[in-house]
């Protein structure tokens, strides 16, 4: 899919500097990719303290069920 962006040209020089790619395009799929890792990351942390945690449960025991 082609898509035309309007990207300022000092933020687009600095992403292909950053990203240590050869080519605009491939800078800008790089930082995409980045992007929505980081927003799952993000999505994951939010998790933490909402989750009960069972400290009975015995990880090892499972483990060794499974093989």
């Amino acid at each position: 899919m082609v898509t035309n962006l309007a990207v300022a040209p000092d933020h687009l020089e600095r992403v292909v500097q950053v990203s240590g790619e050869r080519t605009e395009r491939a800078a800008v799929t790089a930082a995409l990719r980045e992007f929505i890792a980081r927003r799952n990351q993000r999505q994951v942390a939010d998790l933490l303290g909402k989750l009960e945690w069972d400290s009975s449960f015995n990880y090892k025991a499972e483990r060794s069920r499974c093989q």
